[in-house]
């Protein structure tokens, strides 16, 4: 299911789901779910959620009816700290534990006594089959209840789960042993995979129910600490806004909780204290851990004017911050909330493995059943038949495939967060597998997105204070780039500006007015041609020399005479350079792409590295270089952060746009960056593709462990003390090695 920008503005149902035991398990909830008319549901089984689309918000018990017939529980989610969900994460690992730790202390005696006794049968005393009885009943029954109470459970639905193997394995081996012991052992012949002792007498091997109950359980308790600690990832970023807000109130400061804080309000934040809002400094100066939001270490200063986000922290001094966005609105909810939708999307090779898990416990069992007939009719005993069909019963598992995806997603997402990297679902990782072309708009990506004076050349006879104290005063009832970076180069010569008067605006060419009794103008080149001001010799190389480096030439006019050009430009990121050979490094085509003249995106695209270069090009023209592209046989990678660059980004086969970039341009990305550095590009898609070799590095570890223990087993090779523990290490290695993603470190950071 792809989930569109639509459904992600209508907040769907989402249901914690309890009594999963596999992959197989997920799949029926999410079959049950989808015949609820009109409803499109997706079942995690790695983070035990279910998403539900389609049903009103008021009509959240119809999906939790719909699961529990199924046979699984279900309550609705809160929210993404949901209590529910960590209480019920915390009490399955202690009952695990508990039963763990039960199993082990029978278990170990249980295996020394009966291999002791097998071995030296002079040992043997009376009842001391029972004795073995007795030390096993504890394991098979009150530590292995889990698995029969589901098994149970299931078959009450006429299901079969994991769960029913499990239980099956366990209740033949002790049946069988219980069976030989109430016969007489002796007569009985019971053997489970282990062939007649030394001595000659057969043994009561009630160590393989045993042992297979503590492996089954060892297996699933390291796996939901595990998965536990995949989950935390995500939950760190949600549990990085703080719960109450210390705001202005006249003169008094109040501290309130953070769902009664509103735009507008003045937030108080001390040194250590998490900033509550999105907004504006108003009072006060600070550095500013970022750490949490962009995964950049160092501290950003911050003065009054400056932005902050929630979620980062104030290390060193009082900030007054007026309050743009709060709540569900901040920068740091709505990632939690696209972060949380990730984990709804599936991979196509996903499906298949859905599709393969919902046959394969029905088709373990019969194959067990065939193998261990199969047995008995070419002349095995009983009770290595039964081995053998216990043994194939155990080594199969559903639960490494099931889990191979959404951990490695689950785990990737949330590490994405932490380094500045949002990553919205699985098509983005399957599309940066395949990229090997990023292309990079100029303005706002490349370079910083704010325009500066860098040169300033003047007439013999003009000052170069006045000539920026005159400039910036026309400019000082614009608003435009230009404008503004005429005026912070005043601001660094002059302190007052003095009064403009008669305004007008000449269209396309700058503006006019009256500036200490002087007709003053500033504009392009052609205003002066325009008003008839010829250039001296100083000030024509100045604009001839500004327009070559691919700067913005701004001419100041006094009297219908030139006296200044300022040379204006936007600057290129200080990371920019060293992102575009880490691209490069990578093995991908960097393309510079830009709707600025040639001489400008030339200049960009020296100083950082690039050759491909195409400039002058509308928003249309951007989404149709995209195509040529990928009609040349390239898998382009777009980055963006404008409205202009939209369609481009939905058209490339991966869109990446930045946080502070137009909501249009953020929908239309598949991943989106926030943090302000332009090495996190090149984080994002090896980021990207590490989450999806592991992916696939999971599949077919889960594949071939299957293709290859079943026959082994069926061969009557594996006892199926060694196919518990095998089936168990399955499961727990998928998720051990979905869990090194949490190691992926920014390229910056890692040059350090």
């Amino acid at each position: 299911m792809s989930v569109t920008d639509t459904q992600l503005q209508t907040p769907p149902i989402e249901l914690n789901i309890s009594g999963m035991s596999c992959a197989a398990c997920a799949g029926r909830v999410e079959r049950a779910l989808n015949k609820l008319d009109g409803v499109e549901a997706v079942v995690n089984y790695a983070t035990e959620r279910a998403v539900v689309r389609g049903l009103p918000a008021d009509r959240g018990d119809t999906a939790v009816d719909a699961v529990k017939k199924a046979g699984y529980g279900a309550v609705v989610r809160v929210d993404a700290a949901d209590e529910w969900t960590r209480r019920s994460t915390e009490t399955r690992i202690t009952t695990l534990r508990r039963r763990l730790i039960v199993a082990a202390l029978l278990t170990v005696p249980l295996m020394d006594l009966t291999l002791t006794l097998a071995l030296v049968p002079g040992l043997r005393f009376p009842g001391w089959e029972f004795l073995c009885i007795v030390l096993a009943l504890p394991i098979v029954t009150w530590c292995a209840w889990p698995f029969h109470r589901n098994t149970v459970r299931n078959l009450r639905h006429g299901l079969v789960s994991m769960d029913t193997l499990v239980s099956l394995g366990i209740a033949a081996s002790f049946g069988w042993a219980l069976v030989a012991v109430l016969m007489g052992s002796d007569s009985a012949g019971y053997w489970i995979g282990y062939g007649p002792t030394p001595a000659g007498a057969n043994a009561i091997y009630l160590d393989v129910a045993a042992g297979m109950t503590t492996f089954q359980l060892a297996g699933r308790y390291f796996e939901a600490r595990s998965r536990r600690k995949a989950g935390d990832v995500l939950d760190a970023l949600a549990a990085l806004a703080p719960a109450t807000a210390r705001v202005r109130r006249g003169d008094a400061e109040v501290v309130i909780a953070i769902d009664e804080v509103r735009a507008g309000d003045l937030v108080v934040v001390l040194p250590g204290e998490t900033v509550p809002v999105d907004g504006r400094v108003a009072e006060g100066w600070a550095a500013v851990d970022t750490s949490a939001m962009t995964g950049e270490p160092i501290p950003r200063e911050v003065a009054p004017g400056e932005s902050v986000l929630a979620g980062t922290v104030d290390t060193n001094g009082r900030l007054v911050v007026e309050a743009q966005a709060v709540g569900s609105r901040t920068q740091l909810a709505q990632l939690a909330q696209l972060a949380e939708r990730a984990q709804e999307s599936k991979a196509r090779v996903q499906s298949l493995v859905d599709r393969v898990v919902q046959w394969f416990v029905p088709a373990v069992v019969a194959l067990a059943i065939v193998v261990a007939v199969g047995w008995l009719v070419a002349g095995a005993l009983p009770s290595h038949a039964i081995s053998v069909g216990v043994a194939v019963l155990i080594i199969a598992c559903p639960c490494a495939l099931g889990l191979a995806t959404p951990t490695a997603l689950m785990v990737g997402v949330g590490r994405g967060a932490q380094l500045g990297i949002l990553i919205k679902g699985q098509g983005a990782l399957e599309a940066s597998g395949r990229v090997d072309t990023v292309v990079l708009d100029k303005t706002g990506t490349v370079t910083e997105g704010v325009m500066r004076v860098v040169e300033t050349t003047v007439a013999a006879d003009v000052p170069r204070s006045a000539a920026a104290r005159i400039a910036a005063a026309l400019e000082s009832g614009s608003t435009h780039p230009v404008a503004r970076a005429v005026l912070e180069h005043a601001a660094t010569l002059v302190t007052d500006l003095p009064p403009a008067t008669g305004f007008t605006v000449v269209p396309g060419l700058g503006v006019r007015a009256v500036v200490d009794g002087v007709d003053a103008a500033i504009g392009g080149p052609r205003l002066a041609a325009t008003l008839g001001a010829e250039l001296p010799v100083s000030l024509a190389e100045a604009v001839a020399a500004a327009s070559a480096d691919g700067a913005s030439p701004i001419v100041l006019c006094l009297d219908g005479r030139a006296v200044a050009v300022f040379a204006v430009e936007d600057r290129v990121r200080p990371t920019a350079k060293d992102a575009v050979a880490a691209l490069a490094g990578m093995g991908l085509r960097t393309v510079l792409l830009t709707g600025d003249d040639e001489a400008a995106a030339r200049r960009v695209a020296r100083e950082v590295g690039i050759d491909d270069v195409r400039a002058q090009v509308t928003p249309v023209e951007k989404a149709e270089v995209i195509a040529r592209l990928q009609a040349e046989g390239r898998r382009v990678a777009m980055v963006g952060d404008g409205i202009n660059d939209a369609a481009a980004l939905a058209g490339a086969d991966l869109g990446l746009a930045v946080v502070d970039g137009t909501d249009v341009a953020l929908k239309s990305a598949d991943i989106i960056l926030v943090r302000d550095d332009l090495s996190v590009v090149a984080d994002a898609i090896r980021l990207s593709r590490r989450t999806l070799h592991t992916i696939r590095g999971n599949l077919v570890w889960a594949f071939a462990y299957n293709v290859a223990a079943i026959p082994l087993a069926a061969a009557g090779l594996l006892n199926p003390l060694i196919s518990a523990a095998a089936m168990s290490l399955s499961s727990v290695f998928v998720v051990w090695n979905s869990l090194r993603l949490r190691n992926v470190r920014s390229i910056r950071r890692s040059a350090r």
